[in-house]
C-alpha cells in the first residue's frame, strides 16, 4: 500500500469560527441545501457527530459516483480542526484503500480565513492514483469551500 499526499489551502472573507461551524459542525445539512447536486444527503449511521461516528454520504445526480461511508476521525471546535476518513464507496473506485483529510480554518490579518487542507490516498498494494484524479478531488473540494463562502455572504445573518 503507498501513500499520496496532497495540501491546498483556500482563503476566503469569512471568520474562522463561523466558517468551521458552516463548513464543518452543519455540513452535513448546509451543503445538500446549497450544493444538491453535488451531494444529496448526508445519514449518521452510528455515533453522535464525535470521533468514530460513521456517516453516509449520497452524492446527487451531478456526481460520478453513488456513495461513501464517511468515518469522522477528530474534531476540535476550539481550534478548528476536522479530520475524516473515506472508509468504503464506490469514490474509492476499487484502487484505494481509504482517504483521509485533516482540515484546519486559521484566522487571516484581513478578519477572514484560510483553510489548510491535507489529503491522503491510501492506494491498494501498487494501484496508482493519477495527477487529474487529484487535481479532481481538489477542484470539488475548493468547490464546496467557496459555496459555503458564497452562502454565508449572501445570508450573514446565518451562524
Amino acid at each position: 500500500m503507498g501513500v499520496i499526499s496532497y495540501d491546498m489551502e483556500i482563503s476566503c472573507s469569512i471568520p474562522p469560527a463561523k466558517m468551521f461551524k458552516a463548513f464543518v459542525l452543519d455540513a452535513d445539512n448546509l451543503i445538500p441545501k446549497i450544493l444538491p447536486q453535488a451531494i444529496k444527503c448526508v445519514e449518521v449511521l452510528h455515533g453522535d457527530g464525535g470521533p468514530g461516528t460513521i456517516k453516509l454520504v449520497t452524492f446527487g445526480e451531478g456526481s460520478q459516483f453513488k456513495s461513501v461511508k464517511h468515518r469522522v476521525d477528530g474534531i476540535d471546535k476550539e481550534n478548528f480542526t476536522y479530520s475524516y476518513s473515506i472508509i468504503e464507496g464506490d469514490a474509492l473506485m476499487d484502487i484505494l484503500e481509504s482517504i483521509s483529510y485533516e482540515i484546519k480554518i486559521e484566522a487571516t490579518a484581513d478578519g477572514g480565513s484560510i483553510c489548510k487542507n491535507t489529503s491522503k490516498y491510501h492506494t491498494k498494494g501498487d494501484a496508482h492514483i493519477t495527477e487529474e484524479q487529484i487535481k479532481s478531488g481538489k477542484e470539488k473540494a475548493s468547490g464546496m469551500f467557496k459555496a459555503v463562502e458564497a452562502y454565508l455572504l449572501a445570508n450573514p445573518d446565518a451562524y
